[in-house]
């Protein structure tokens, strides 16, 4: 049986929201963003679409929160892994 090698994390740690799992190894996380503008007094929303590697050993599905972590570039887009599973889909 293979034993999938553990990739190094470095750098900032995120959460999210599987909302795209189409892909092999690899998962779409959506993070919703909230900024305060004092000169308006007003809030701005946003959304961020991370693509992040998806571990055989985690499997992370639609609907999931996720913590994700920062590593190498692991392809032309992906340089995020999954970590673990915070919240499962209903």
């Amino acid at each position: 049986m293979f034993m999938e090698e553990q990739l190094a994390t470095r750098g900032g740690i995120l959460t999210g929201k599987v909302v795209s799992d189409k892909m092999k190894k690899t998962v779409i996380i959506e993070r919703d963003i909230t900024k305060y503008y004092p000169k308006y007094k007003k809030y701005s929303r946003s959304r961020s679409r991370i693509v992040a590697h998806n571990p055989e050993s985690i499997n992370a599905k639609v609907g999931d929160m996720v913590e994700i972590a920062e590593t190498r570039k692991i392809s032309k887009t992906k340089a995020w892994t999954i970590t673990k599973i915070l919240g499962e889909s209903a």
